[in-house]
């Protein structure tokens, strides 16, 4: 991608835009059968960018059954795995033709900063396409070891027809972390967005069916959750659900499942991740960028932020005042600024949310924020006890909670005391003692002396209650999507004898 363009630029193309307002079912935009529409709003001005189509049950079924058909059909799922991967090759590359184009919807949509959508979730969105697309023809089935009368085969099958249930944090990006590897096993793929987020997986569908995607095999249905994820979760003829989203919700699609066909269901969920700083970590200024990077990027509205600082006691004042220098250099405001590191909460109802565990801050040891100007929240760093709701609670918003402790053992037991296990962070210049933690953490991703996620080529998913049932990223989240079947070959001539 180019460079980053003026706020002026940045205005000017989002003046023009025109935004995707139909399903996108079996090749075409719709209309919702009921004809019922909801509003889209950009949350940084209250202004309301589009009027979406509002689906409910029946446009579940229709979109189900079209992709039943283009399953059944072997439009998609019987090409030669080369062609299905030139076809996503092409997807590819259109994405990035209208990368500018999606990077200002996303801003506007979701209140995420024009800098992260341009610099991070667009490339990012092409590249995860691009990635699962290569590996569709290097995945190789495997033949088990058998007598010399025998020939057992173990192939994957794609898995027929999946739900991907999206959130709204990460909109195009975790889009693409679902029809990436789906799309690739030869599914056929039935996505429900957030509400609050609908329009660049709508674009991006018409952008998939214009690369050479059939139609019926990649279909968008927007609407609530009630209306459309219930539906898509008990429908009998889904094969799988992937869903990222709260752990509240997904609790509801295991009962979908239970209450329906018995789905596979794979959930992505919260995360309350700490990150510990040890008193023997090296350049308390890198550690203190990792730190912030973790807590404010994407305004906190991340699954796997950094929520938790975790200091020993000889480190701590040190640490926290590197801390705050690093955190005045992410400045608040409009989202299509690209100055701007921290735009604005989805929507009204998240911001009071995140604003109610401000409510006592000024009774804290705050060291910064603690402050909001209507859907933008100040980054916040404010000093908690081990058993504050800040300590516990999946807050999603720009606020770092700090916990001092004595000890690596006890830096550790207060890191896994939570329901969550998503990922974690440990920072300490003794390597030994680094991958000790690294083993001793509850986390599905521990990162050492840095902040992040892995890429796309490592598992990506959480224990306990963020999440089972599989992994986002690399070969393994193919896994989601396919079926193993053996094939057992007799090779002896008992048949034959049998005829005789």
């Amino acid at each position: 991608m180019s460079d980053l363009l003026t706020r002026a630029e940045y205005g000017a193309l989002a003046a023009n835009l025109n935004f995707p307002t139909g399903a996108f079912i079996d090749g075409s935009f719709r209309p919702a059968l009921s004809g019922e529409t909801f509003e889209t709003v950009n949350p940084a001005t209250g202004a309301v960018l589009a009027q979406i189509a509002s689906c409910a049950a029946a446009d579940v079924d229709f979109a189900v059954e079209k992709a039943r058909e283009a399953f059944d059909d072997g439009r998609w799922t019987c090409l030669h795995p080369t062609a299905r991967k030139e076809v996503l090759i092409r997807f590819a590359k259109l994405l990035t033709r209208n990368a500018r184009e999606l990077a200002v919807m996303e801003s506007l949509d979701s209140g995420k900063t024009i800098y992260d959508c341009e610099t991070v979730d667009i490339p990012e969105t092409i590249h995860v396409i691009k990635w699962h697309a290569e590996l569709i023809d290097k995945i190789y089935d495997q033949v088990a070891p058998s007598s010399d009368d025998h020939l057992a085969l173990v192939v994957r099958e794609p898995v027929g027809v999946v739900g991907l249930v999206l959130p709204w944090n990460f909109p195009a990006l975790m889009l693409a972390w679902k029809i990436g590897p789906a799309l690739a096993a030869g599914c056929s793929v039935v996505v429900k967005p957030s509400e609050e987020t609908s329009l660049t997986a709508l674009r991006i569908a018409e952008l998939a069916y214009e690369a050479g995607v059939p139609r019926g095999v990649f279909n968008v249905v927007p609407g609530s959750g009630s209306e459309v994820g219930e539906p898509l979760g008990r429908h009998p003829d889904v094969d799988a659900v992937s869903f990222t989203g709260s752990t509240i919700t997904g609790r509801r699609f295991l009962h979908y499942a239970a209450d329906s066909n018995l789905k596979e269901v794979t959930l992505e969920l919260g995360g309350k991740n700490p990150a510990i700083v040890l008193d023997d970590a090296e350049n308390l200024d890198a550690v203190a960028a990792h730190v912030v990077n973790g807590a404010f990027w994407n305004m906190g509205e991340n699954c796997s932020a950094t929520s938790r600082l975790i200091v020993q006691k000889g480190v701590k004042d040190a640490l926290l005042e590197r801390v705050k220098a690093h955190a005045r250099e992410w400045p608040v405001g409009d989202p299509l600024d690209p100055e701007t590191r921290v735009g604005a909460l989805v929507s009204q109802a998240h911001r009071d949310k995140v604003c109610s565990y401000l409510e006592n801050a000024k009774a804290d040891v705050l060291h910064l924020g603690g402050t909001a100007d209507g859907m933008f929240v100040e980054p916040t760093v404010v000093e908690v006890g081990k058993d504050d709701r800040r300590a516990h609670e999946e807050i999603f918003g720009p606020i770092l909670s700090v916990i001092e402790v004595a000890s690596f053992e006890e830096a550790i037991a207060v890191a896994n005391d939570t329901d969550y296990g998503l990922a974690a962070s440990i920072f300490t210049a003794n390597g030994k003692r680094a991958l000790r933690g690294a083993r001793m953490l509850r986390a599905g991703t521990v990162t050492v002396n840095s902040y992040g996620e892995g890429d796309i080529s490592t598992p990506f998913g959480g224990y306990n209650t963020s999440g089972f049932g599989g992994r986002d990223n690399g070969v393994h989240a193919h896994d989601q999507y396919t079926q193993l079947k053996t094939i057992w070959v007799d090779l002896t001539d008992n048949a034959d004898k049998a005829l005789d």
